[in-house]
């Protein structure tokens, strides 16, 4: 049993690393490698935004609830993501 439990946290943590490196790289065509430019031109500076207004943002894309002239090309990025990815990605950028 032991053995299963530390398997079972050993992939979600490479699972969750994997995403996040996924994420990042397809982010920093747009939002650039330290999210620092406006994406487009249109964009909020991402670093600039809290954890909160990231996953906020990114959940409301995914939704089509969020984002102006951009939800149609955010929304492809992000639904293929649960909430909880997208809430554990947020945490990882931003301040």
């Amino acid at each position: 049993m032991k053995k299963i439990v530390i398997a079972s946290i050993a992939s979600l943590a490479l699972a969750t690393a994997s995403m996040a490196a996924v994420n990042s790289h397809a982010c920093a065509g747009c939002h650039g490698q330290n999210f620092e430019k406006s994406a487009m031109g249109k964009s909020k500076i991402v670093k600039d935004l809290s954890h909160a207004e990231i996953a906020e943002a990114l959940k409301g894309y995914k939704a089509g609830t969020f984002g102006g002239s951009m939800k149609g090309i955010m929304k492809g990025q992000v639904g293929r993501y649960s909430d909880a990815d997208l809430e554990a990605f947020a945490q990882t950028i931003g301040k």
